[in-house]
Formats: structure tokens, C-alpha cells, sequence
């Protein structure tokens, strides 16, 4: 459906995961299970952080604030998708797309940037841990995590009115499960994407900026890790580090790989694929990475458990 360029859609049309009703079915219940997978998981860790004073440190305040972005981030684009599923339709409204856009935007920024900040939490404590509980006290932590939701709410609100002031003369299909940037900016009129090209550029460089950061904090890391002579000491720096590292790996090579795709390998199958293990994997298997090689969040989590079905480990809890 041809626009011209002075017309706004009042919808837009999503792509559908199946064609037949039986496989939106069985996506709509792949999907649901995801999604309470990521809800107990991230629910645990917030829950498991909040109430156990022993986990009151930097790296389980940063853990607990992306377990916040991993719950806002798929309940963001998941949601819809089921429900479009459910009820067989592919239509989101105007202002719907918009919301969506700008939520995942917040919260997919804001990820990043705490996945950067714990890297630089995990250099401090392992190469400079005489110096660790003055340079990365609780003022500084929360100063941290101020300016991550300040600035990403500001880049969301910036990038969410330069894309959608665009004018739309290529229809109202989207090649997505969800409201995507590149999906959008593919319905603007010719040469009207240009002025969010530099905004996208500007984002790259940031992004780029904390990849070099992270591989920088990572090289000094292992550096250090592997003189040590305690094989215990070890495994302990490994346990805290492998995890984030594992994160970091998934989040950036699937999202590296959907945006910076040549044209000649996109397809509508590639595109829902690659966005599912970016946008839906993420948030749902990061506290199962976490859990694995942290011997103290795994404890603090079976604590937790046994005190919700069980009343016992009272005294590791500030609950009442």
C-alpha cells in the first residue's frame, strides 16, 4: 500500500511467524513459555538481591539492574507478538509502534551500557582490588546507574521523534515481529532517512566506543587472572568474569550481525530469527548464565526458594 509523503499510517502491519493457525499456536505457546522463563529467572535475581544482605555489593547492584532491563526488554516486543499470534491479526497502531520503539530503544541502550559498567566493575575488583571498595563505592554505583537511565532516556526520546517525524511513502509493512529501526526507516520517502543516518552514526561510534572498553577490560583481566598463583583465586575471578563475558558474546554478536547484514543474504525468515536470538534469548537465558559458575547468587537463589516453601534461612534475608 502506497502513502504519499505527506500521509501517516494510523497502523502498521507486523510479519506473522506462521501462516497456518496450528504453527501461530505453537508459536504463541513457544513464546509464552520464553516468557515466564524470563519473568521467574530475572524475577529470582531481583528478588534474591533485594532480600539477601550478603549480595549488597557494586557487581550484584549492576547484576540487579540488568535483570530490570532483560524484564523491561522482552516484555516490550514479546507481549504483542503473542498476542497477535493468539488472536491472528499482525497490526500494531501508530502510537503503539512508537511506544515499542522507544522502550526498546531505552532498554537495549541502557544494557549495553550496564554490561560495560560491570566490565569496568569486574577490572577494578580483579586488577585493583586494594583501591575497589574506594573507587567503586555506593555513591559512585548509583551515580553510574543514574546517568545509564538519564542519558538512554534522552537518546530514546531524540531517536523515537527524528524516526517517526519521517516521512512514510512505502507502505505500512513491516518485514518484523516488532516495531525495528531498520524496518522503518525502509517506508521513508527517498533521501528523508538521511538526517537519521547521523544519529546512527553517532550511535555506532558509542557502541563502538564500549566494545573497544570491553575488550580492553577483558585483555587486562585475563591478564591478571592467569598470574595468579591460588588456583582457587582462579576459578573465583573465572566464575564472575565468564558469565558477563558469555552475556556480552550473545547480545553483541547476534544484534552485530542483524544490523550490519548485506542485503543479499536478508530474508523475512532470517530477519525473525535473528531478532528472536537478540531481542527474546537474551533476557530469558542471562540469569541461567549468571546462575551457572556463581556459586554465591546460586545460593542466595536456593536460600530464597527454601524460605518461600520452606520458612528456613530466615537469618539470610532482610525480609521479614
Amino acid at each position: 500500500m502506497q502513502m504519499s509523503n505527506s500521509t501517516l499510517p494510523t497502523k502498521f502491519l507486523l510479519l506473522p511467524f506462521a501462516a497456518t493457525r496450528e504453527l501461530q499456536l505453537l508459536h504463541f505457546g513457544l513464546f509464552l513459555g520464553i516468557y515466564l522463563a524470563a519473568l521467574l529467572g530475572n524475577g529470582l535475581i531481583l528478588t534474591a538481591v533485594t532480600c539477601n544482605h550478603h549480595l549488597h555489593t557494586p557487581m550484584y547492584f549492576f547484576l540487579f539492574n540488568l535483570a530490570l532491563l532483560d524484564l523491561g526488554s522482552i516484555s516490550t516486543t514479546v507481549p504483542k507478538a503473542m498476542a497477535n499470534s493468539l488472536w491472528d491479526t499482525t497490526t500494531i497502531s501508530y502510537a503503539g509502534c512508537a511506544a515499542q520503539f522507544f522502550f526498546f530503544v531505552v532498554f537495549v541502550a541502557a544494557e549495553f551500557s550496564i554490561l560495560t559498567i560491570m566490565a569496568y566493575d569486574r577490572y577494578i575488583a580483579i586488577c585493583k582490588p586494594l583501591h575497589y571498595r574506594t573507587i567503586m563505592d555506593s555513591r559512585t554505583c548509583v551515580n553510574m546507574i543514574a546517568a545509564v537511565w538519564g542519558c538512554t532516556f534522552a537518546y530514546a526520546v531524540l531517536h523515537t521523534a527524528n524516526t517517526f517525524s519521517l516521512p512514510l511513502c512505502q507502505g505500512n509493512a513491516l518485514d518484523q515481529f516488532f516495531c525495528e529501526i531498520p524496518q522503518i526507516l525502509k517506508l521513508s520517502c527517498s533521501h528523508a532517512y538521511l538526517r537519521e543516518v547521523g544519529l546512527l552514526v553517532g550511535s555506532a561510534c558509542f557502541f563502538l566506543g564500549c566494545f573497544v572498553f570491553l575488550v580492553v577490560s577483558y585483555v587486562q583481566i585475563f591478564r591478571v587472572v592467569l598470574r595468579m598463583p591460588s588456583e582457587h583465586c582462579r576459578n573465583k575471578a573465572f566464575s564472575t568474569c565468564l558469565p558477563h563475558l558469555a552475556v556480552v558474546s550473545l547480545f553483541l554478536s547476534t544484534a552485530t550481525f542483524a544490523y550490519l547484514k548485506t542485503p543479499s543474504i536478508s530474508s523475512s525468515s532470517l530477519n525473525l530469527l535473528l531478532a528472536v536470538l537478540y531481542s527474546v534469548l537474551p533476557p530469558a537465558v542471562n540469569p541461567l548464565i549468571y546462575s551457572m559458575r556463581n556459586q554465591e547468587l546460586k545460593d542466595a537463589v536456593r536460600k530464597l526458594i527454601s524460605w518461600i516453601f520452606f520458612n528456613t534461612h530466615k537469618d539470610s534475608f532482610t525480609v521479614p
